[in-house]
């Protein structure tokens, strides 16, 4: 008997293939969602120099703007807790339903920030209410982004992952400049009497639809292909603890937990001086300093204007990290902080031609960073621990030294009357981007770890018997498709 050749064994998964409509599908669900969830959370930032100062803290004087930050920054002590509990969950049972709850979180936390009786109503007890509303919507979108990077991540295919991300990132500036122009509206059409007895709660009570909607689309999603392939290999994953993910976070995974925390200060000091602090330097604090402000009307219109052209770009800027690598993006933007931080922040200081051009080119290198890290971050971590991983690690950081930066420098130019701090801040996080890019590993084009590599179904050869992914005697594609 004439014995035939053996044919080497490889592992069972060569290449996922998915169907580009379940792709985008997934896309659209994380993108809507992300538009919920961050209209919810950046209303109090629009609303905090304009109104939330004199309806929560009236009697505080010239630290009333620094209270209001204050309690937005009240959101970040929750951030990591909700970010690896959620995280850990969505590592076990899966990404979509966990998902689902970050957006009925948030929405509820929202509606309720919207019903908190005034400090003229309630006494102190009402800036208690909205520092303990804003810790649950911090424990919510902990959970929120990290888990719409992972589900975006993992659906992608990985020569477009960083265009399928961006679009993520195209979502949270949708949710913000819809709170943005939803503040615009109200306080150029509404008497400031009326603004400040019931007209701030508007926005607060639209997020409902918003978040409903959010839900629905996230329900309607089948799990990833990377998550379906590790519970394939591994069913038993799903009863990992706490304690024993953590574990593996801290002992194999820290350097690129320092990758990831660094390139996540350098993106959100950049996003949270933009969205949360600027309105505030121009409408309060400058012109409290004798230097040249802006009436509120102006300063949330020059917000609305500059998100706008960063909508418009931040696409773009994925796709190109497709072509060119993420590193190179990046880089352009931790440089861009570096050289340009101070001077932005003395064009803020120079009237409306400067604060236009100022916001133009801080929202610039935003894009530098928004279009490339969704794609960027989940590549740090496996399928076993990337929603965890980046739950705690994308916290921690934005906590500590982002989420805080617009209480923080208002704090300090208060205390100091050095109007430049925004811009030292800036320069810091420019310096901690730098680094982390440094160490970076250049993730464009490969696959995620932990998972086969995917791509769309249509980009697949076809073998003759039409088995897609099977062109080759060794190729192998598992059907992915939602």
């Amino acid at each position: 008997m004439i014995e035939k050749p053996r044919r080497s064994r490889r592992r069972i998964l060569d290449t996922a293939v998915e169907d580009e409509a379940t792709v985008r599908r997934a896309a659209t669900a994380a993108s809507v969602g992300n538009v919920a969830e961050w209209y919810d959370f950046g209303i109090y930032s629009y609303l905090a120099a304009v109104v939330l100062n004199r309806v929560f803290f009236p009697d505080a004087g010239r630290w009333s703007l620094v209270l209001t930050l204050a309690a937005f920054a009240a959101a970040f002590v929750a951030r990591p807790f909700g970010g690896f509990v959620f995280g850990h969950l969505g590592d076990r049972v899966g990404r979509p339903r966990v998902l689902a709850a970050t957006v009925l979180l948030m929405t509820v936390a929202t509606v309720l920030l919207g019903l908190v009786p005034s400090h003229g109503t309630i006494g102190v007890a009402a800036p208690v209410l909205v520092v303990l509303i804003r810790m649950l919507q911090g424990f919510s979108a902990g959970g929120e982004y990290t888990g719409a990077l992972t589900l975006v991540a993992e659906y992608a295919p990985d020569r477009r992952r960083g265009f399928f991300g961006s679009w993520l990132e195209f979502g949270t500036i949708v949710g913000y400049s819809l709170g943005a122009g939803v503040t615009a509206a109200l306080v150029t059409l509404m008497p400031d009497d009326d603004l400040l007895a019931w007209g701030w709660r508007i926005p607060f009570l639209l997020a409902f639809p918003l978040g409903i909607a959010g839900v629905y689309l996230r329900l309607r999603l089948e799990d990833t292909p990377a998550f379906r392939q590790l519970m394939e290999r591994s069913p038993a994953l799903v009863t990992m603890t706490h304690g024993r993910a953590f574990g593996i976070l801290v002992k194999r995974y820290r350097s690129a937990a320092l990758v990831t925390a660094g390139l996540v200060i350098a993106w959100n000091v950049t996003n949270y001086v933009l969205t949360a602090y600027v309105p505030t330097y121009l409408t309060g604090t400058l012109p409290r300093s004798g230097a040249a402000g802006t009436s509120r009307e102006v300063a949330t219109l020059l917000q609305v204007g500059v998100t706008v052209l960063a909508l418009a770009a931040v696409v773009v800027v994925g796709r190109w990290s497709d072509r060119i690598g993420r590193r190179p993006l990046l880089a352009a933007g931790s440089i861009g902080l570096v050289v340009l931080g101070l001077p932005i922040v003395w064009l803020l200081q120079l009237g409306l031609a400067g604060q236009a051009t100022g916001l133009v080119l801080l929202a610039a290198i935003l894009v530098c960073f928004a279009g490339v890290c969704p794609s960027t971050l989940p590549a740090q971590f496996p399928t076993l621990v990337r929603y965890a991983g980046l739950g705690l690690t994308f916290n921690l950081a934005v906590s500590l030294f982002a989420g805080t930066a617009p209480a923080v420098i208002e704090a300090a130019v208060t205390a100091t009357g050095n109007l430049d701090w925004p811009g030292y801040y800036l320069i810091g996080a420019g310096l901690v981007g730098l680094v982390s890019v440094w160490f970076l590993v250049e993730p464009a084009g490969r696959p995620l770890p932990g998972a086969a590599p995917l791509e769309f179904a249509g980009d697949v050869p076809e073998a003759p018997g039409g088995d897609p992914g099977a062109a080759g005697p060794d190729a192998t594609a598992t059907r992915a498709s939602g």
